[in-house]
């Protein structure tokens, strides 16, 4: 099984819901952006969290995680919540159509 770690903005919900086997340990370590103080915590599968292997497999993936945070910080951190379990990383945002109907229409 793949080890998936999800990146959820401080004081916001997940976009969807985590996808993990059993349930969601929300780690101690937080990422923060380098260049303002939005923090996102990190989440994994209870399971995979327990293993002894743990911190060496998941520091490419936390890498990952930091590197599309501090490339949020162009956007104003509008993602809150990415998820990665390899060499992707995956922006989670509502549907498009939601964001379409809420957003002024210009002349």
């Amino acid at each position: 099984m793949n080890l998936r770690i999800a990146a959820i903005r401080s004081g916001s919900e997940p976009v969807r819901k985590l996808r993990v086997n059993t349930f969601a340990r929300v780690l101690e370590q937080s990422l923060a952006c380098p260049k303002c103080d939005a923090t996102y915590n990190l989440a994994v599968d209870w399971d995979q969290s327990t293993d002894r292997w743990f911190p060496e497999t998941s520091r490419p993936l936390i890498t990952l995680l930091k590197k599309a945070i501090m490339m949020g910080h162009s956007t104003d951190h509008r993602v809150t919540h990415f998820e990665t379990e390899g060499v992707v990383v995956e922006s989670i945002t509502h549907s498009s159509a939601k964001l379409d109907a809420a957003s002024p229409r210009g002349s």
